[in-house]
């Protein structure tokens, strides 16, 4: 048996004499911030590139009928044409950008119609590509989310176009055309944000599926107008102008674009 001590026990400790007298590590906040920026933004990058898995096929098929329902009845189809318009006047918007114009705004009006002004050559292939990208611009945007879902890129095909919408929401220029543009930012932000997997997938098919859809419609809408004798400084017409080519060759351009994302984009949808 071995004797016990009966005074203090001493203390070992393995602080370096310089480090106990630093006191509490200065640097710790700034390690300990820096540590959780990194990982959220591991976090949030592996969130945009990571897939998620297809929703049944009863769900692409209701989301489908959905889309189809909001382009088919006039009724209907005068509310959500504006959704076309915004993705319509944005396209001129974003082409004008790359091909060098200045984009001085956009507005969307109540009526569906909208109006996008650049500043730059009032001719030649910039000019020409910007009037060209307004009715192309639904079905390529729906023909694009197409390949992101085929893909099982849901999360990214929701913030890709709530980060569209919101520098689209910078040029606009008139009171009604933010409002519109807002609300529909803040829905897809909501649901990306928010929503859990189900509604996330559901919302993003039905939104691809109405590009694609309500992409071809205008078209055929335009060619009647042009039929009756309206709509003389349509985009077709200004092409006309620019190019010297006739409309009606830029009408079947534009049902070309349309019809051939539709079938692309559907087929990718339904994994086919």
């Amino acid at each position: 048996m071995r004797p016990t001590s009966t005074g203090p026990s001493p203390i070992n400790t393995d602080i370096a004499p310089d480090a106990a007298a630093a006191g509490p590590d200065s640097a710790f906040p700034e390690r300990l911030a820096t540590g959780l920026l990194d990982s959220s933004a591991t976090d949030l990058w592996e969130r945009l590139s990571g897939t998620q898995s297809a929703p049944e096929r009863w769900l692409v098929l209701a989301t489908a009928a959905l889309a189809l329902l909001a382009v088919l009845p006039r009724p209907l189809w005068r509310l959500s044409r504006t959704a076309v318009t915004i993705a319509h006047e944005g396209g001129h918007g974003l082409v004008a950008l790359l091909t060098g114009r200045t984009l001085e705004g956009i507005r969307l009006h109540s009526d569906t119609s909208g109006l996008t002004v650049s500043r730059g050559r009032p001719t030649g292939p910039g000019m020409v590509l910007t009037a060209a990208a307004g009715y192309t611009a639904p079905p390529l945007l729906g023909l694009g989310g197409a390949w992101l879902l085929a893909g099982g890129r849901i999360t990214l095909l929701l913030w890709v176009a709530t980060g569209l919408l919101l520098a689209l929401l910078i040029m606009i220029r008139n009171a009604y055309g933010a409002l519109t543009v807002l609300l529909t930012s803040a829905a897809f932000l909501l649901v990306s944000w928010q929503a859990p997997a189900e509604v996330q997938a559901a919302f993003a098919y039905a939104a691809v599926w109405f590009l694609l859809l309500g992409g071809v419609r205008p078209v055929f809408e335009l060619q009647s107008k042009r039929r009756g004798g309206g709509a003389p400084d349509s985009d077709a017409d200004q092409l006309a102008r620019l190019t010297h080519a006739p409309p009606a060759l830029w009408l079947l351009l534009f049902h070309a674009v349309a019809l051939t994302s539709l079938i692309g984009g559907g087929r990718w949808l339904l994994g086919l």
